[in-house]
């Protein structure tokens, strides 16, 4: 019997679990304060929509996708990234009929087959922000700020942000013949993933990882400088927005991203300290994906950012995120009767509010005592027999050591003023 995890998937144990928590608690805040509305969609949905929204050509769509056969026969993946779920629900649910533009992030799981490495793993999570029905570049600016706002809200620094414009169908289509005339004498120096994708989608050539340092693509034609006037004037608004906001960028020719329905701006922030895997989010404008999916014309920008790669990231800069696993308060008992006393207390305290805890397994008061140290306990309540007949129990505070005994009929509130 297998009891492993599979493989390019881990477990996620509570002691990492409250840094997950804190990143996603710190992303609502964020999004919400740009007045993004967080999005839930089906962890898996028909092939067909992977497959035309994400391109074919795609290494996601040929090599990566999970995808099987449901008893109904129908063909269904899971989701192997975040914008064509959520352009799907736009128009399925008909939000284009509302007042625009939408503003959406969502925070979810993401499965690609793949070979696992740093940070990257085939059941991943990312959280990501779109924005459908607004065409205009201040746009493509304001999201690019919001995730840089969150990576510093984080602590992170030395990140860089590359920018390019793919352009639209029409100069694309231009410079694709230019690229393909560019790199015809050097067919046989490309790898043989690039050679394949030669004829199909040479723009993917640019950003290989394997051919990325070879001299002959330094001189490769720039798509920023091939753009049609639409595409340039709208690149330019880009960057006169990011500079209005102070943000630097540098100008990437090679930036292509890997799916098929980018248009205009596209982007990546890196640290690169990460080593290969050094994205750690990055987007663009999809302009061209609601009509291929839907049959609207609908302008939509976004991006995806990955958590394991920014938790690799935080980490990698020695940034304790500032976590609480401390309790408020460990009851140890002494004897049977005080044992069945505090747990009548234990349920009072809880539901007063405070994160309490006690003994299950009969251990001895020293023990109990070191109990309370492992859950970080900020104090620690004794109640034996003695205590008991008393009516009082002893509060002892675990930072200072000083102890004190209180009326057991005022425990709840005396422990609320000391936690509060």
């Amino acid at each position: 019997m297998n009891i492993t995890a599979p493989r390019g998937t881990k477990d996620i144990l509570p002691e990492d679990t409250a840094k997950w928590q804190y990143l996603e608690n710190i992303t609502r805040k964020i999004f919400s304060s740009y007045n993004f509305k967080e999005i839930r969609t089906p962890l898996f949905e028909a092939t067909e929509l992977f497959q035309r929204g994400i391109g074919e050509a795609t290494d996601i769509v040929e090599k990566e996708m999970y995808t099987f056969e449901d008893k109904g026969g129908r063909s269904i993946t899971l989701r192997p990234e975040g914008t064509a779920s959520v352009v799907r629900s736009f128009l399925e649910n008909k939000i284009y009929g509302q007042a625009q533009p939408t503003k959406y992030f969502y925070i979810g799981s993401m499965f690609r087959y793949e070979r696992p490495q740093a940070g990257r793993y085939r059941e991943f999570h990312q959280l990501g922000v779109e924005v459908l029905g607004s065409d205009n570049p201040a746009i493509d600016a304001e999201i690019i700020a919001l995730g840089l706002q969150l990576l510093e809200e984080l602590g992170l620094d030395n990140l860089e942000l590359h920018l390019n414009s793919v352009g639209c169908p029409k100069c694309r289509a231009e410079y694709r013949e230019k690229l393909i005339n560019y790199f015809k004498p050097y067919l046989e120096e490309l790898c043989s993933d690039c050679q394949d994708r030669y004829d199909r989608n040479p723009l993917r050539i640019l950003d290989c990882k394997v051919d990325r340092g070879k001299e002959f693509m330094n001189n490769a034609p720039k798509i920023y400088e091939e753009l049609c006037e639409e595409c340039e004037d709208d690149f330019d608004q880009v960057k006169e927005f990011l500079d209005l906001l102070d943000i630097d960028y540098i100008l990437d020719a090679n930036l292509v991203r890997g799916l098929d329905y980018y248009t205009k701006t596209a982007f990546e922030v890196i640290y690169k300290g990460l080593g290969a895997q050094d994205t750690i989010f990055g987007g663009g404008r999809y302009d061209g994906l609601a009509e291929e999916v839907g049959g609207r014309d609908i302008p939509g920008i976004g991006f995806a950012m990955g958590m394991e790669r920014i938790l690799l990231t935080l980490e990698e800069q020695g940034i304790e995120l500032p976590i609480d696993n401390s309790i408020d308060l460990f009851i140890t008992t002494i004897g049977e009767k005080a044992n069945k006393e505090a747990f009548k207390y234990l349920h009072k305290l809880r539901k007063a509010g405070l994160k309490v805890e006690m003994d299950y397994l009969g251990r001895s008061v020293k023990s109990q005592m070191k109990a309370a140290d492992r859950n970080n306990a900020n104090y620690s309540i004794i109640l034996g027999e003695d205590e008991l007949e008393k009516g009082v129990a002893t509060i002892r505070n675990m930072t200072s050591g000083e102890q004190i005994e209180i009326k057991l009929e005022n425990l709840v509130e005396e422990m609320k003023k000391r936690i509060d």
